[in-house]
């Protein structure tokens, strides 16, 4: 990055860093999704993922993911094939794929993730990410440290456009600045069931919303208090994009995370 990219981090809490990700890449993971898609299990019971009532935090099949690749459909879409419906797929690609370990822990990445301030980087979540055409479902305006919470606050998400992202096909909102604000909420394991407590009733700065349109290849960094979000996608076209999400080990992580992974201990970029 450079001296005025830091600028910008520190001031919005995010980065559009455009032809970050090589074009090979994005096809790299492309195809491997088409093929772990096509190796779906057609009889899978249909867990779908939606941020609107969080439903899927009931099913053990979303609540033990973290060390596991596992396919979540959209709402909309629970009689289309895995190809059309599949809302994610999450969330150890990055240390259970090759070909995703390979993309993830590239030295650019590494590098990036020592400019951000992380001392000892851990690669802890990763989802691809389809926002299918005409059906792929809002994702409400959230913090990523309410669900992947250290202490002090640490996580960064990478996230990587793997198609262009513009307004018409859902592309990532921000509101600007936010970051510098409170945790709002956590999402925590309590028993076997999973509990989302407020922490802080302030509302959401009232600044204007940024579109932060992407084409492929661009990388997008997200501060982990950031405020953000993304509409539907009511266009012809699939917004696919892969998500990195970074903690430090010099931070303490809470065993009332919801995503544990007792038996994937968690690595950095080597």
């Amino acid at each position: 990055m450079s001296a005025v990219d830091l600028d910008a981090w520190r001031r919005d809490g995010f980065l559009v860093l455009e032809d970050f990700v090589a074009a090979a890449d994005c096809d790299a993971l492309q195809a491997r999704v088409a093929e772990l898609v096509a190796g779906c299990d057609p009889g899978l019971a249909r867990t779908v993922f939606s941020t609107r009532d969080q439903g899927h935090a009931r099913e053990a099949y979303f609540r033990e993911s973290g060390g596991a690749i596992r396919f979540f459909f959209e709402e909309a879409a629970t009689d289309r094939p895995p190809a059309e419906a599949l809302n994610k797929i999450g969330h150890a690609l990055h240390d259970l794929d090759p070909v995703f370990d390979r993309v993830s822990r590239q030295p650019r990445f590494a590098a990036l993730a020592c400019q951000l301030g992380l001392e000892r980087p851990l690669l802890l979540q990763s989802m691809y990410l389809f926002k299918q055409a005409r059906i792929g479902g809002e994702v409400g305006w959230h913090q990523d440290a309410a669900f992947l919470h250290t202490r002090p606050s640490t996580v960064v998400g990478f996230w990587m456009a793997l198609d262009d992202a513009d307004r018409d096909n859902g592309c990532l909102l921000a509101l600007p600045g936010g970051h510098s604000g409170p945790l709002r909420q956590r999402f925590r394991r309590q028993g076997e069931s999973m509990v989302t407590d407020t922490l802080d009733a302030t509302p959401w700065p009232a600044v204007e919303p940024v579109a932060l349109e992407a084409r492929r290849g661009t990388l997008v960094v997200l501060h982990g208090l950031l405020p953000h979000a993304s509409a539907p996608n009511r266009s012809a076209r699939p917004r696919h994009a892969y998500a990195l999400h970074l903690i430090d080990g010099t931070a303490e992580y809470g065993a009332d995370n919801w995503l544990q992974r007792p038996d994937l201990p968690l690595r950095g970029f080597a």
